[in-house]
């Protein structure tokens, strides 16, 4: 059973696609899944408690409230929830928290969109490449949408990595978009394509981020913090993309 509770109770959700917004490599996610949020001015809709999951509270500045370090936000006329994190999920936790979410997903009958960064030293000016992945019948939507499959074996790993784990397990229909990011800072051109040619066709919902670019350097340093701690955490613990060659 998930640990979800619901505070915006009147806003009703007919099969909504959830976008995941976990810090991982880049803070692609993140940065992506924020930007919508305020774009939209999403509504706070859920909290989030399930185990790896660090137990603090959050405040936002502009109000007393204290929130969940990991959070819901819902726009019932675009049936569009998202996944809103301030904090990384623990390794250890990871599956723990798959479960926890996919319950959740389940039982609202979405279809999630999971995030994630592949390490690329990218040259100026160059776009950064999309790819997609899928469980059960998405890869027929990521073909209608130009979404190319990834031109190497890899793997996604924490806790975005155990979501996409799940959803396999399950049989659930999910899709897991992969982008070309700086493997050191936080990488706003990034999380632009993410939007602008993943998760916009897919939703078939019109995001602007200009703002994204424009504001690159005060994204890049309101996210820094954040960035040097997941650098600094277990490697498993962040989400990324990787080529399994090195492995091997």
């Amino acid at each position: 059973m998930s640990n979800i509770t619901v505070v915006a109770e009147d806003i009703e959700l007919d099969a909504p696609t959830l976008i995941e917004g976990l810090p991982g490599l880049g803070l692609v996610g993140k940065i992506a899944t924020d930007h919508i949020v305020e774009e939209f001015d999403m509504t706070y809709y859920a909290g989030i408690d399930c185990d790896g999951i660090p137990e603090i509270a959050v405040y936002d500045g502009d109000d007393r409230e204290l929130l969940p370090p990991v959070r819901l936000y819902a726009d019932e006329e675009r049936n569009l929830v998202a996944l809103k994190s301030d904090v990384p999920v623990s390794a250890d936790g990871s599956p723990q928290f798959a479960k926890c979410v996919s319950s959740w997903i389940q039982s609202k009958d979405a279809t999630p969109l999971y995030l994630s960064g592949l390490p690329h030293q990218k040259e100026a000016g160059t776009v950064p490449e999309l790819y997609g992945v899928s469980t059960g019948d998405m890869g027929d939507l990521l073909d209608d949408r130009g979404i190319d499959f990834p031109n190497e074996t890899g793997a996604v790993s924490g806790p975005t990595g155990a979501l996409l784990h799940r959803a396999g397990k399950l049989g659930l229909d999910a899709i897991g978009l992969i982008v070309q990011s700086d493997p050191q800072f936080p990488d706003p051109a990034a999380a632009q394509v993410l939007i602008k040619d993943g998760i916009a066709p897919i939703t078939d919902i019109d995001v602007d981020t200009d703002d994204l670019v424009e504001r690159a350097e005060d994204i890049r340093e309101q996210k820094e913090q954040l960035a040097q701690r997941m650098q600094q955490a277990e490697s498993e613990e962040s989400s990324q993309a990787q080529p399994l060659r090195m492995f091997q």
